[in-house]
């Protein structure tokens, strides 16, 4: 007999990783990553410096999950897998990041101890599908919906903004802010477009100094020489070039062979310049805000004319201002008849802190807010512009789904009686799997009692007692570390983003831990230079 050798179909400098040596390799990457955010859950969670930049220069603290995950630069793959599901749940419903991460790396622990007493990846998956069905159902069964009473249903989302900036650097201010968010959200009278909330950072003053604006602020200055008040505004809004009409193309040259040639060049020039210029004001517009540099000498032109020039407003904040004014954004003036103007009762110049800034009132956009924030440091203010827009999402998702459930690790101890409850009714392996899902679920609440230096393990049983005993709505007080009823105490959450959070964790887990092989490309070959 002739022994054959292994062989090999794959290029020199590629890797193969083969079943459990590929898995194992995922199971630490994803757990490794679960274990580095954890710390940040809950309201007793902990921040993290993040340093970046070339020089690291950069410096950023935060405890939004997504935000760190982010900043990471991950080699492993299934950790990569995990991050980017955090992205998906920021862009989704804006908050849940660090929990969705914590209960899908969980799940891959556990999914590492069974397959380590030889279950089969099938049959763990097998039992995690029906164990996530009846958390789903159980979750849905108990949420509420009070959207029906106004004065209840404005309640429940003041309650969802302060349980969400609990867990933020804002929590000092809940109050404040959970109000200013929902007052932001209300306004958009169910429309869910949060475009029409613009944030501003200002340095200087305290985080409780924070206010809410109507109408638009526009981060910018009118130009020298022009009226810093204008009623009944019409307003062009353009993305054009205002500087001279240089020859922009790179590399070409001009040769002259006399001095006033140049001057001939320069009048040719102004000349263009004053004729765009005239095609702007036959718009008949009174404000003119350009998305690019306004040189002095077409702002002296609009000054002549009684228009108001603004220049530089960047991309977003004028794409948003074309949407608050109700107008277009245009780059030829040809045909005034064509272009919608933007509209608004009121544009003045106000001040906050050192600042100028041009506040436009009367906007037909009615909805349209501002929320400035102040603050001592650029880390701060930056930190609570993630922790308020993570608010705003939330609310925002809760307005278009409008149940809620109680927050504290009162979901998650939920969803874990309902699955233990479906594994004692089921014969066979897949009974093991929907254990050990319960148990990743309880995962989340034990984290959050370590967190604030409470013993995890006597508050999670007292918890799961409870629930076993038909009440509900029993979470984890995180003041006096007991536990304790959950709608007394105003700690809800959205329906949604708790669904979120167990259909990405379950879905992520799943896909990990379906693999048996990690396949490397072979490196690109260094060229010889010769």
């Amino acid at each position: 007999m002739v022994s054959l050798m292994p062989i090999s179909v794959l290029s020199q400098g590629a890797e193969e990783e083969r079943s459990e040596t590929a898995r194992l390799s995922s199971f630490v990457g994803a757990i490794a990553v679960g274990d580095l955010i954890k710390s940040t859950l809950g309201p007793k969670g902990m921040d993290k410096i993040l340093l970046g930049g070339r020089n690291g220069d950069g410096v950023e603290v935060t405890n939004d999950g997504a935000t760190i995950l982010k900043s990471l630069g991950v080699d492993n793959p299934a950790a990569k897998i995990l991050v980017n599901m955090s992205k998906t749940q920021d862009d989704e419903v804006g908050d849940g990041t660090t929990s969705v991460t914590v209960l899908a790396a969980e799940l891959l622990r556990e999914a590492e101890q069974m397959m380590a007493h030889k279950l089969h990846p099938q049959t763990i998956i097998s039992g995690w599908r029906k164990a996530c069905d009846a958390a789903r159902q159980a979750l849905e069964s108990a949420a509420i919906d009070n959207s029906k009473d106004t004065a209840r249903f404005r309640e429940d989302l003041m309650n969802i903004a302060r349980t969400t900036l609990s867990s933020k650097l804002l929590t000092q201010h809940r109050d404040h802010f959970a109000e200013l968010a929902v007052n932001a959200i209300l306004r958009l009278k169910g429309s869910g477009n949060l475009e029409a909330i613009q944030l501003i950072k200002k340095l200087g003053g305290l985080l409780g100094d924070s206010y809410l604006d109507e109408g638009f602020l526009l981060d910018k200055k009118i130009g020298a020489q022009q009226p810093k008040r204008i009623e009944k505004a019409k307003v062009l809004i353009a993305n054009t070039p205002m500087d001279s009409d240089k020859i922009k193309v790179f590399g070409s040259k001009i040769k002259v062979d006399a001095v006033a040639k140049l001057s001939e060049l320069e009048l040719a020039e102004k000349q263009k310049m004053k004729a765009k210029v005239e095609k702007i004001v036959a718009h008949g517009c009174n404000v003119f805000i350009n998305r690019q540099l306004i040189y002095n000498y077409p702002e002296q032109l609009f000054s002549d004319a009684g228009v108001v020039s603004i220049e530089h407003a960047d991309f977003e904040g004028i794409e948003r201002l074309a949407l608050v004014l109700g107008g277009e954004i245009v780059s030829t003036f040809d045909s005034p008849g064509s272009v919608k103007l933007g509209e608004c009762d009121l544009i003045e110049e106000v001040m906050i802190g050192e600042d100028k800034l041009i506040r436009m009132s009367g906007v037909p956009l009615g909805e349209a807010c501002t929320i400035v924030l102040r603050g001592a440091t650029q880390q701060i203010l930056d930190e609570a512009d993630r922790s308020l827009h993570d608010a705003l999402c939330v609310l925002q998702q809760t307005v278009q789904d409008s149940r809620v459930i109680c927050g504290g690790g009162c979901a998650e101890a939920l969803m874990a009686v309902a699955v233990s409850r479906l594994a004692a009714q089921t014969a066979g392996k897949e009974a093991i799997a929907m254990e050990a899902f319960a148990r990743a679920l309880l995962q989340l609440p034990t984290a959050i009692a370590d967190n604030g230096g409470y013993d995890s393990s006597d508050l999670v049983a007292q918890i799961r007692a409870s629930h076993v005993a038909g009440q509900s709505y029993i979470g984890l007080n995180m003041t006096d570390g007991v536990p304790a009823d959950m709608r007394q105490l105003g700690i809800t959450e959205s329906l949604r983003v708790k669904r979120q959070v167990l259909l990405s964790a379950a879905e992520a887990a799943e896909m990990i831990l379906r693999v048996d092989d990690i396949l490397k490309a072979s490196p690109r070959p260094r060229r010889q230079e010769h």
